[in-house]
This record gives C-alpha cells, sequence and structure tokens, in this order.
C-alpha cells in the first residue's frame, strides 16, 4: 500500500505535468496568430535644433503618435512595451539610435491611441552630424507573454530630415 506522502507527490507531480502542457500549448498557440499593427509618426515641429556647449548636436521635436496595436494582444499577452527611435547613419557607424519615446501597454483596451508629444529622452548626437541629416522613425515592440518566448518586431517609417542650420 502507498502512503500519503506517495499519493500527494503523485498529485503534484501529475499537476505540475498538466500546468507545463497547459503553458506550452499557450505558447505554441501564439505561433498561429499573425498581427497586423498600423503606426504613423508626424513630425510637427522642430522646437529646436542646437549645437551644445560640449560639440553636441540635440534636437527637440513635438510628435503626433498614432498606433493600432490591437492585433498583437491573444488571450496569452500580458504587456507590450513599445518604443519610437530616430534612426541614422553617421561615418563612425552605420546605425544609430535615439529613443524618443516610449510606453507600456498592460492592457487590449489602451492599444489603439493617439498622442502628442515632444520627445520623451533628449535626441543628442555625439558630434555635429545632425545637420542636413536624413533618418527614420521606426516604432520598435515586444510582446511579452504569460508564458513563452517574447516577440518583437517593428515598423520603419523613412523620409524624414532635420535642418541645415541650427535654430
Amino acid at each position: 500500500m502507498h502512503s500519503f506522502g506517495h499519493r500527494a507527490n503523485a498529485v503534484a507531480t501529475f499537476a505540475v505535468t498538466i500546468l507545463a502542457a497547459m503553458c506550452f500549448a499557450a505558447s505554441f498557440s501564439d505561433n498561429f496568430n499573425t498581427p497586423a499593427p498600423t503606426a504613423s509618426v508626424k513630425i510637427l515641429n522642430i522646437n529646436w535644433f542646437q549645437k551644445e556647449a560640449n560639440g553636441n548636436d540635440e534636437v527637440s521635436m513635438t510628435l503626433n503618435i498614432s498606433a493600432d496595436l490591437l492585433s498583437l494582444f491573444t488571450w496569452n499577452t500580458k504587456q507590450v512595451f513599445v518604443f519610437v527611435a530616430a534612426e541614422y547613419e553617421t561615418p563612425q557607424n552605420s546605425l544609430n539610435q535615439v529613443s524618443l519615446w516610449d510606453g507600456i501597454i498592460s492592457a487590449k483596451e489602451h492599444a489603439k491611441f493617439l498622442i502628442h508629444t515632444t520627445n520623451k529622452y533628449r535626441f543628442i548626437d555625439q558630434g555635429s552630424n545632425l545637420k542636413g541629416k536624413e533618418f527614420n522613425l521606426t516604432m520598435h515592440w515586444h510582446i511579452m507573454p504569460k508564458t513563452g518566448k517574447m516577440f518583437a518586431d517593428k515598423i520603419v517609417m523613412t523620409g524624414y530630415r532635420l535642418p541645415e542650420q541650427y535654430r
């Protein structure tokens, strides 16, 4: 006859096995979701474009950020981290990324938004490389699931250029 400890161990092992199988099924089901988010970022104004005392260029912009990220949410999504970055090339680096704004979307109800803001983080280039510089604004997102692996993707918006002169 089995003791109480053996029976409790068998029940606990069975419960953990079922829980692991459910977590695997939840994680696996995310592979069938094909999200189609949309995003748009418009630069409404260049508030200032100046050279700092240490020689670095700094830009402040007013942005309109709109996005529909509803399709990123499934029943396994805990939250989505989203950020907008300016991306450009310089002679020293083939890719420079500067985060301008970020946010955490914790519920599907908040996944469609329109934000009118200035850049949350300073847009600074180490050097004088920003005059007349073409750059992209890219919306990145990281989907944090309740169980399973994280997913990340982005939308690149091209065709932006900084002024030729400081303001």
